[in-house]
């Protein structure tokens, strides 16, 4: 049976391990890199070219959304399989566009990451439920104005309050104090924002805000 060249890209060592101990457990998967962040997703994308990088979408340096843009633009042939915590309609929607060909929810079971790590090998889309759910409720639902202009309709009111904090000067630490939640928390949706507005630095985004009249 031929081998899948497979590409683990996350920032969590933990996840990691579990992942690759269920794909190892297949002896057609030949797990041939880990990534820690987006940029060295990249380069070893591009230097070892996989056929399937399994991405995480919140990683330091490059998000997933454009770490998946950018190995696609050097190894087009490559297929990106999404497995991330969020099932947001506007990440699926994201990834989708960035070039992704599948999109999991991290809790998925060792038979399903199998089933998409071999339907995107084989050039398949394979999407969870709830993904393929957003993607169906994009298409078929009519236009309709957005809430904000441009690329801020695609972030939700939590998104946009910390958007606004940012855009304020606030750091890290002090947007924390301020909504009362963890530091991990915040900066997983400070990396969920800068994948929506498809930005990689706290200035971007700032910018492209106030040019969408934030």
């Amino acid at each position: 049976m031929a081998e899948i060249r497979v590409l683990l890209a996350d920032d969590h060592p933990m996840f990691r391990y579990g992942l690759r101990a269920a794909l190892a457990s297949d002896p057609a998967v030949d797990i041939v890199g880990e990534a820690s962040d987006g940029a060295d997703a990249v380069r070893q994308a591009v230097e070892l070219g996989p056929d399937v990088v399994v991405m995480d979408l919140t990683m330091p340096q490059l998000n997933g959304v454009e770490a998946t843009r950018r190995i696609l633009e050097q190894r087009p042939g490559v297929a990106i399989l999404v497995v991330t915590m969020f099932d947001d309609s506007a990440s699926v929607l994201a990834a989708v566009r960035a070039g992704a060909r599948g999109y999991l929810v991290k809790g998925a079971d060792r038979e399903e990451v199998l089933r998409a790590v071999h339907a995107a090998a084989a050039g398949d889309a394979i999407f969870s439920s709830a993904a393929a759910q957003h993607l169906a409720q994009q298409v078929s639902a009519p236009p309709r104005p957005a809430r904000t202009p441009g690329v801020l309709a695609a972030l939700t009111v939590r998104e946009h309050e910390i958007l606004e904090l940012i855009a304020a000067g606030l750091t890290n630490a002090a947007i924390t104090d301020r909504l009362g939640v963890s530091p991990k928390t915040v900066r997983n949706y400070i990396s969920t924002i800068f994948a929506k507005l498809g930005v990689e630095t706290r200035a971007d985004a700032i910018a492209r805000a106030r040019a969408a009249g934030l």
